[in-house]
């Protein structure tokens, strides 16, 4: 569904990642993992359209969609969780949820609300409530489920567990499984390796921008040097 061909981005003159080899195939669960710094959210950014994308291609089914503006990226189906869920904070649940589905006609809304109800119950307790007032697990959940209002083909997730407590996780976790059953791509960015391997049918593996590891999440843990060094196994 998308592959980056010699992907570089970054801000300016700074370069965040360099020659990015990436393929994101249908239907599947993708990990982008490494140190930080390494280049990961600014890779997620990119193809989103928020980071200057400095040379090579992003080719989302089969079209390059390099030189499009992110909000046509959304229409062609790319939504994002960004890192720090960047919610709307003086809005409801109910209108940060809104807000994530406006490209839509209105007439879906309830619909696609209900979807992500049934992956995420507790914002359902949560409707009327600020998104400055929920959890920071719950903040997650809309996050993503404000993502998941646009219809996306492809949903990325940045930092999915960061400062979540272990139930909010398995949550958050138990809701990727759902929604890559129920046939969605998802990329994942995730500080949590153990996690994202137990999940990932494929990782990329990032160090200082470049690619240093790619392939199926099982081989990764066969790999004595790559889990030492990048994935934090022994």
């Amino acid at each position: 569904m998308l592959r980056l061909e010699g992907l570089a981005c970054g801000y300016g003159l700074f370069r965040a990642v360099s020659e990015l080899e990436l393929k994101v195939p249908r239907g599947t669960i993708t990990g982008l993992i490494g140190p930080n710094g390494a280049g990961k959210s600014s890779t997620l950014m990119c193809v989103a359209g928020h980071v200057d994308l400095q040379a090579g291609r992003i080719v989302f089914d089969e079209h390059d969609i390099g030189a499009l503006p992110a909000t046509e990226r959304v229409r062609r189906g790319i939504s994002i969780a960004p890192e720090g869920r960047r919610l709307f904070k003086d809005l409801s649940v109910n209108d940060n949820l809104r807000v994530g589905g406006l490209i839509h006609d209105a007439s879906l809304f309830k619909a696609d609300r209900d979807y992500v109800l049934s992956l995420f119950p507790r914002l359902g307790e949560r409707l009327g409530s600020l998104a400055a007032n929920l959890s920071g697990g719950e903040q997650q959940m809309l996050s993503i489920g404000r993502a998941l209002m646009a219809r996306p083909k492809l949903i990325m997730i940045d930092e999915l567990s960061l400062g979540l407590m272990p139930k909010m996780v398995d949550l958050c976790y138990d809701a990727l499984l759902r929604l890559k059953q129920d046939g969605m791509t998802i990329l994942l960015v995730e500080q949590n390796t153990d996690r994202v391997l137990s999940v990932a049918d494929h990782v990329c593996v990032l160090e200082s921008g470049c690619t240093v590891w790619s392939g199926v999440s099982a081989d990764a843990r066969k790999d004595p040097e790559l889990a030492a060094a990048y994935l934090g196994l022994r």
